[in-house]
């Protein structure tokens, strides 16, 4: 009918939208890893720094008429998260079109948006399945592996957010590294009153993360002792397992209380885009994201790499 636009007029139009949209809700229904483990900040910038400061000693007692004394802020190490762009896509040609093959942009539209979501997973835990490695790129500014016995201070002390002796995950091996977590202190010799808020392995772990954590009584044992890591909330927000630890499978970690430990920055959201080629009329489709991932301190996190 004339002066009457239908949905003949625009199928390119009415296509991407579709496609757009299948992408999306594919991308919004993955059940994230990387956004547990890592604090998540927004970028709008090339990289971001995070000027770290050494700490104050104690205060001094003041006499009457005397000066207060004063301390120095001195600059520690300063972490530098560069953003890295990541972009995939992929081609329909103009037959498939014109054959209404929506199946096959349903299909491709999917398996894009899990590929970003899968991408993005395996970045965020280059840092975990590295954690232990002193020859990864991913290094502080003290030279040593994420979790390592020898962390380095400004001042030239050391200390230490790596079991003394690497054990497999147990009721006693998790007592061992909570109390490691609350006896440690900074580089003025002050406790950091540090707490230990999530639990993080392999799934091939959760099983026994269940166990440990959630049982009212002790496990393996037919004594009627309570189970002290749940009354007393020792692991506050409980346990994350996942499958992207690829490295050690027998390798767990206990996130911190520490603020500024773990962190993440969304430089650009996870977008998507079409295009049609002039000359070959096919239809293209693309994403495209820009993120990065690293710590600035490695109180946020001490570990184990499993016996």
């Amino acid at each position: 009918m004339t002066g009457i636009i239908t949905t003949g007029s625009f199928p390119r139009l009415l296509l991407a939208k579709s496609v757009k949209n299948v992408f999306d809700t594919t991308h919004k229904a993955w059940d994230s890893f990387y956004d547990k483990i890592y604090e998540m900040d927004s970028s709008d910038k090339a990289y971001e720094v995070a000027v770290q400061n050494q700490s104050f000693g104690l205060a001094k007692r003041k006499g009457e008429a005397d000066d207060i004394v004063m301390d120095s802020i001195r600059q520690a190490y300063a972490p530098k998260y560069v953003h890295n762009a990541y972009g995939l896509g992929f081609t329909v040609t103009r037959e498939a079109m014109d054959d209404n093959q929506y199946g096959l942009f349903k299909s491709g539209a999917k398996m894009l948006a899990r590929s970003f979501s899968e991408t993005k997973e395996v970045v965020g835990h280059v840092l975990l399945n590295t954690a232990f490695s002193s020859t990864s790129a991913m290094t502080g500014g003290d030279g040593v592996a994420l979790c390592s016995t020898s962390h380095l201070n400004p001042n030239g002390t050391t200390y230490s957010n790596r079991m003394a002796v690497d054990a497999d995950f147990s009721e006693a091996s998790l007592e061992d590294l909570l109390k490691q977590i609350m006896r440690s202190t900074d580089d003025r010799g002050k406790a950091h009153m540090l707490k230990a808020v999530k639990l993080i392995g392999h799934t091939d772990n959760q099983f026994e993360f269940e166990r440990v954590l959630m049982s009212a009584n002790r496990v393996g044992t037919a004594n009627n002792d309570i189970n002290a890591v749940k009354s007393m909330r020792s692991v506050a927000q409980g346990f994350i397992c996942t499958p992207y630890l690829s490295t050690n499978k027998r390798a767990w970690f206990l996130k911190t209380d520490f603020d500024n430990g773990l962190k993440g920055y969304n430089r650009t959201p996870l977008e998507f885009d079409e295009d049609k080629s002039f000359l070959n009329k096919n239809m293209r489709f693309s994403g495209y994201e820009r993120y990065s991932f690293g710590y600035d301190s490695p109180l946020g996190i001490f570990g184990s790499n499993g016996a």
